[in-house]
């Protein structure tokens, strides 16, 4: 079974559900979507064993072959390339790696080049097998990395994902293919907020979902009465807990100084694999 966690809004608990939920498990594999700021590896502190490069093709012109048609700039639904009468221009930052610029180049002035952009790093910590990925800085695209994070997925292991925050590409990517997407949210507006932009977002995706509330007890209740409305099973509460986030706060997963959350996140797990159908 593939569970994604994921949220809209940024610090709402993805990594703290994804985490202590992991621990909570047996033969779990976790993977940490969120690239440009990985943090699982932070609370769980592994010992990394693996180390794969990502690598996305660039086209490289060249300029003695290239006739300046423009064939290439035309293609391009993203202008990396521009065409004048003298040089080709190619904006890296803007390439979406699609080699539709090889193909339709009738000199074969254009040919591939790969370049890093980030790296794959496994390891392994009490039983938990983990995945994340890092995003080289500057770089404007994280979704070849999630991708090559996600071609780590073993068929044999309960998978849990740790989505980036946000409702854009990366979180799509994270979030596609799953089985099920628990979505973490807080009583606040702004909570609410993107936790409809989710909702809408998996709708469209066709993926089953629940909510679980983080830091219950704080805002309103406006965030039950739309779950309510909208038919959104609320499946777990953490509550708003001085304890939960001193424990966070040294980089403790709460789970393991407080075994009864274990058991509550096994209870989870289960409701999900019936409500998946798993």
């Amino acid at each position: 079974m593939i569970l994604s966690v994921a949220s809209g809004k940024g610090g709402t608990g993805k990594t703290t559900v994804a985490v202590n939920m992991a621990l909570s498990l047996r033969d779990v594999q976790l993977l940490d979507c969120d690239v440009e700021e990985p943090n699982v590896h932070l609370l769980l502190h592994p010992e990394i064993n693996e180390e794969k490069p990502v690598y996305v093709s660039t086209p490289q012109v060249n300029e003695e072959l290239c006739d300046h048609c423009g064939k290439c700039s035309e293609f391009c639904e993203f202008n990396a390339l521009f065409v004048t009468p003298e040089k080709v221009l190619f904006f890296t930052e803007l390439c979406h790696s699609c080699e539709g610029c090889l193909l339709v180049c009738p000199k074969n002035a254009i040919t591939e080049k790969n370049v890093q952009i980030g790296v794959v790093k496994k390891g392994v910590v009490d039983g938990v097998e983990l995945v994340y990925g890092e995003i080289n800085i500057g770089e404007p695209m994280s979704v070849p990395v999630i991708k090559d994070v996600k071609k780590q997925i073993k068929s044999n292991k309960t998978v849990i994902i740790d989505s980036p925050p946000g409702a854009s590409c990366p979180v799509i990517e994270s979030v596609h293919g799953s089985d099920y997407c628990l979505l973490v949210s807080e009583p606040t507006p702004f909570g609410l907020h993107d936790l409809k932009i989710m909702v809408q977002v998996l709708e469209k995706l066709k993926i089953p979902f629940g909510v679980i509330i983080n830091r219950a007890g704080i805002g309103d209740r406006k965030i039950y009465d739309f779950c309510e409305e909208k038919g959104v099973p609320i499946l777990l509460e953490i509550p708003f807990q001085r304890k939960i986030a001193e424990l966070y706060s040294r980089g403790v997963p709460f789970s393991l100084e407080m075994p009864e959350w274990k058991e509550n996140f096994r209870t989870l797990f289960d409701e999900v694999r019936k409500l998946a159908g798993k």
